[in-house]
């Protein structure tokens, strides 16, 4: 475990998560907070704490089933994003603070562990699979996030001096939006939240 890594993950009320993912559940909310949930917990199992920004009451209680806090953020990914980093930053001024996508269902803990080794300290990011988002942001130990989440992410953190990390990590670079994007991840292995939303449940 990394006791020098502290972790923020976004997680957007459920009414409104995983919109573009029509057609593979007629229980959307209950499927975006399995993604969340089984990514948290992976996490959980790799760094000293992991801190959910979320306004949605359902979620929290979820996650504290889980022992894992959260707290309300402000408008806007970036924005959440730092608040989060900031209150990190404040429990530890020494740290890596490090920020964390919602929806890699399959993460597993070693490939986020050697993720974390394979940064050495720097301020780091993880693209996803297609090589424009990220899925990771790491600060340097005491440094800011200065997290720019959103379309080309993954250029504007490199821009920004971020080093991108290209590891074989496909468990930690494989985020899900669309239908296709989750039967790809399938195929590495979803986690066990995620594969119980998505088991029909026979009478």
């Amino acid at each position: 475990m990394r006791t020098d890594v502290d972790l923020v993950v976004p997680v957007k009320s459920l009414s409104r998560a995983k919109s573009r993912l029509v057609g593979v559940t007629d229980d959307r909310p209950a499927l975006a907070l399995a993604f969340a949930l089984d990514t948290i917990a992976a996490a959980v199992r790799v760094v000293r704490s992991v801190t959910a920004i979320t306004d949605d009451p359902a979620v929290a209680a979820a996650l504290a089933d889980l022992g894992v806090g959260s707290i309300p953020g402000p408008e806007g990914l970036n924005e959440a994003l730092t608040f989060g980093a900031t209150l990190l930053r404040s429990r530890d001024p020494h740290s890596v603070v490090g920020a964390l996508q919602a929806d890699l269902p399959a993460l597993r803990p070693t490939e986020l562990a050697a993720a974390l080794t394979a940064a050495h300290d720097a301020r780091a990011f993880c693209p996803d699979r297609q090589g424009t988002g990220t899925t990771l942001l790491l600060s340097a130990p005491g440094k800011p996030l200065n997290p720019s989440f959103g379309p080309g992410s993954a250029r504007a953190h490199e821009s920004s001096g971020a080093h991108r990390l290209t590891g074989p990590w496909p468990s930690l670079r494989h985020d899900v939006d669309t239908a296709d994007d989750l039967d790809v991840t399938a195929t590495l292995g979803l986690g066990e939240r995620t594969t119980a939303a998505l088991t029909p449940v026979c009478g």
